[in-house]
């Protein structure tokens, strides 16, 4: 069981990956990348972007009117940080988008590669055993397509009463790596349609009434103040 279990859980984690999405993913990666990143330029960006807001709130704290001269030498710094944050930004979005390719490459991997490798590393290791004339001709389909197409297994006693031996011989089917795989496959996508059908749809809807309440409570309050002036 424990090659079942095996592939049971690299399903539940590629299908989670697809589930997920990998935009979704790859840009995950890159916030938490940059947070404990020491690249220069994502260093330098970190800088700007607090030099520009802290500009930004003293260049609206400060009147224009009244004191021009410190005013325009805020906005001056102001737009210098501006400007190098956006070639800042520009250079980023370009790392950024190398590292999406890669990042993108290796959960690729991980979703198709990594099944690809199990089913040729274990293409001619049975899951388990199927019980003997549960699926009868049936049977050999579930060992496609490099799994043992059935198994001799002999059971020899001793007779107590009569001195002889006796051999009870029985064929076993077994259920391939690659039926496994899709088995888990369609169990996992199954599962999420079933979740995203009957619970994220349904606190969808119920964040859209949530959202749609205050807007009809404003549409209805000029309608009682016009039956009001009527009456």
């Amino acid at each position: 069981m424990f090659l079942a279990t095996f592939i049971f859980l690299l399903v539940i984690g590629t299908e989670s990956i697809l589930w997920l999405g990998y935009a979704y993913l790859t840009a995950l990666t890159y916030d938490l990348y940059s947070k404990v990143s020491t690249d220069q330029a994502v260093v330098r960006q970190r800088k700007y972007r607090k030099q520009v807001l802290q500009l930004r709130t003293e260049l609206a704290q400060t009147s224009s009117q009244d004191q021009f001269a410190k005013w325009a030498k805020i906005r001056r710094k102001c737009d210098s940080a501006t400007d190098s944050l956006e070639k800042t930004n520009s250079e980023i979005a370009i790392k950024r988008a190398a590292f999406e390719v890669k990042v993108k490459g290796v959960l690729y991997f991980v979703v198709h590669g990594s099944q690809l490798l199990t089913v040729m590393w274990f293409r001619k290791s049975p899951v388990f055993y199927l019980p003997h004339g549960w699926f009868g001709p049936a049977a050999w389909v579930l060992s496609l397509p490099f799994a043992p197409r059935g198994t001799l297994l002999a059971y020899h006693w001793v007779s107590r009463a009569v001195i002889a031996s006796n051999t009870l011989v029985i064929f076993l089917g077994s259920v391939s790596v690659a039926v496994w795989f899709a088995a888990c496959r369609r169990v996992c996508k199954t599962t999420a349609s079933l979740v995203n059908d009957f619970y994220l749809k349904k606190k969808l809807e119920e964040a859209d009434v949530t959202a749609a309440s205050p807007q009809a409570g404003t549409q209805s309050s000029p309608k009682k103040t016009e039956t009001r002036k009527a009456q």
